[in-house]
């Protein structure tokens, strides 16, 4: 294939060593190496094999901009010719995820997250900190080391506010730095990894002493090395594989089933059902991957068990592997989370190396391994058609269902996938059997639940309660309201959730009674705000959040997000087009066409929360607290 390479823009020695690092060296002249002379100069080999390899495109532009800090022309055209990608193709995905830089720029960004946990937690005032030392956002000073950009969520909620450090070059990487400041961020960029990178509150206050008694998901945290191998087995890790392997695949099927477990990123589809249908296709091969692209504002619960007990994660998938017959399996993590990836990939080195991923995984025959896939700062990603399409090297756009992931999912095969915290429940569903799961909880919704609990907290953190909690037990949990202060109102699931007033808190933590009350579980976010926090701003930054988060494939999303975001200023401007009634009418008619005519559910949940917020808090008509 001709693939028109970018005329005259050729990589420097440092791009691609950068490449060749990601995909090895290139086999030919080809692809990239040395060109020979004579006959063999007229011979191409290897092209069919190099575009099958198109999963490695992100990987190899991670590689770039890891090192370089930004990927320039040359280095795309190098990319390209490796991977017998269209230059085209490849500035498109370039271009589509935030972390990646098409332009110069210092080799290291303070990314501030502005989003809406952090904002209550002084994020704007660190913001304007960081213009005064650094200018600008994005707007480096000729010189310049370093330059900051404001950030959606990063996932650090508990400990807010947040910021992430990219930084390129050799021996250098990403590392987030929270509870922050602007003293603390201006050290970081002159000290690469400082020892305070992962400082702050505890991310899990049931595991401080007084330890909380029968945690299940969070049993391991705080408690066993999340490095260590032989510390997880010490703990009871790998007891759930043995069992598996002695009931085979039907026994697992039979007791997720039994367990009633239902996924916990927010879509609740039942997990035995799904691992059924993948198990019973006869196309081969069926693959497996794990969600860990919680790019949900508000919630790291996710990013605490992978930090924190990644092998367990490991054991999860390898049990699922075995149910539904995959034998390849990805972890698509998201690019802000750089310590879970570490341990993760720690994780994985370890249990190849004894035996717990592999060809023959503990001498039963059992073959099935893992690899991990960061993601580059896309919300979007967190769709599992969207996330499939970026571990193909294609832009994260959501695709049409049907059909489903269960018969053409990841390369067109048949795929499970399940996010971290579904899956680490498997482990006490085999281990207890599927009865004894489906003991906890209520009817509907089975076994343990973890909650994001942030905002105005006493003690933000992550929380494991079992279904049916209220979500007064909860917010007691975490020590009520920060100072004492009359809270105002409640963010329940998250930017795609919906807002919760005082009055409603007695509401039971399952699908059922959250469903009841015109709200929803989402993704286990708790965000509080107390009378002293601007819910305007809070809900134009949702606003805002969802028109910069629409990938734009379809219309109803892309312009109804805009046009939402636009009302809601007309409303707070009090320059409504016509009443403020009729904005809210507008509102609601933009919203109805997007749950309607969205591909996914980023445009069909974009207005949940702005709709609850018109409703219950009347933030735009003068009734309200604002």
């Amino acid at each position: 294939m001709d693939l028109h390479l970018i005329p005259g823009a050729t990589p420097t020695a440092e791009e691609r060593a950068a490449v060749d690092a990601a995909l090895g060296p290139p086999e030919s002249g080809w692809d990239g190496g040395t060109r020979r002379s004579g006959r063999e100069a007229q011979v191409a080999r290897g092209g069919m094999d190099a575009a099958r390899r198109r999963d490695l495109l992100l990987p190899a532009l991670h590689a770039i901009q890891g090192r370089v800090g930004w990927i320039s022309e040359g280095s795309l055209n190098y990319v390209c010719q490796r991977l017998s990608v269209p230059p085209a193709e490849a500035y498109g995905v370039a271009a589509f995820y935030a972390m990646f830089s098409l332009e110069p720029r210092p080799k290291t960004v303070v990314h501030v997250c502005d989003d809406i946990a952090c904002r209550v937690s002084g994020a704007l005032d660190l913001c304007r900190e960081m213009e005064k030392r650094l200018g600008p956002p994005g707007e480096a000073k000729k010189g310049a080391s370093a330059t900051w950009l404001r950030s959606p969520c990063l996932g650090q909620c508990e400990r807010a506010p947040a910021v992430m450090f990219q930084s390129a070059g050799e021996g250098r990487g990403d590392w987030s730095l929270a509870p922050a400041t602007a003293a603390d961020v201006t050290a970081g960029i002159d000290t690469p990894r400082a020892a305070s990178a992962h400082s702050g509150v505890p991310s899990a206050p049931q595991t401080l002493a007084p330890r909380a008694p029968g945690l299940r998901l969070l049993r391991r945290v705080g408690v066993a090395d999340p490095e260590s191998l032989d510390d997880y087995r010490a703990h009871g890790g790998y007891a759930a594989l043995r069992r598996a392997l002695a009931i085979g695949p039907e026994g697992i099927l039979r007791e997720v089933l039994d367990s009633k477990l239902v996924g916990r990123g927010g879509a609740a589809f039942p997990t035995g059902r799904k691992w059924e249908a993948v198990a019973r296709q006869p196309v081969r091969p069926h693959y497996l991957v794990c969600n860990a692209d919680e790019s949900e504002p508000g919630t790291f619960k996710d990013r605490v068990l992978m930090e924190e007990d990644p092998f367990a994660v490991l054991e999860s998938m390898t049990v699922a592997a075995h149910a539904t017959a995959c034998e390849r399996g990805f972890i698509y993590v998201r690019g802000e989370y750089p310590l879970a990836i570490e341990r993760l990939q720690g994780a994985i080195e370890q249990a190849r190396t004894r035996g717990f991923l592999g060809d023959d995984i503990l001498g039963e025959g059992l073959r099935f391994d893992v690899e991990i896939r960061r993601g580059a700062g896309a919300y979007i990603c967190g769709e599992e058609t969207a996330l499939f399409n970026s571990i193909e090297g294609h832009r994260g756009e959501p695709r049409n269902k049907p059909p489903f992931p269960v018969q053409v999912g990841l390369f067109g095969k048949p795929t499970a996938i399940n996010n971290v915290e579904t899956l680490v429940n498997v482990l006490d569903i085999v281990l207890e059997g599927g009865p004894a799961f489906a003991a906890v909880g209520s009817d509907q919704s089975t076994g343990p639940k973890l909650f994001c609990v942030s905002g105005c907290a006493t003690r933000p953190g992550l929380y494991e309660v079992p279904f049916g909690a209220t979500l007064h037990q909860l917010i007691d949990l975490a020590g009520g309201v920060r100072g004492g202060r009359p809270l105002q109102a409640i963010l329940l699931g998250g930017a795609a959730g919906v807002f919760v007033t005082p009055a409603e808190i007695e509401v039971p933590l399952t699908f059922e009674g959250t469903r009841a009350i015109g709200a929803t579980l989402g993704s286990g976010v708790v965000m509080l705000f107390d009378d002293t926090v601007d819910l305007q701003d809070t809900v134009l930054r949702i606003a805002t959040f969802f028109r910069d988060e629409s990938c734009g494939q379809c219309v109803p999303c892309r312009v109804g997000t805009v046009r939402q975001e636009e009302a809601l200023h007309r409303l707070a401007a009090k320059r409504p087009l016509g009443s403020a009634a009729q904005e809210a009418l507008l509102i609601d008619e933009v919203a109805q066409a997007m749950r309607d005519a969205s591909i996914c559910g980023l445009g069909q949940t974009a207005a949940g929360a702005v709709q609850s917020a018109l409703r219950k808090l009347h933030l735009f008509d003068g009734k309200g607290s604002a």
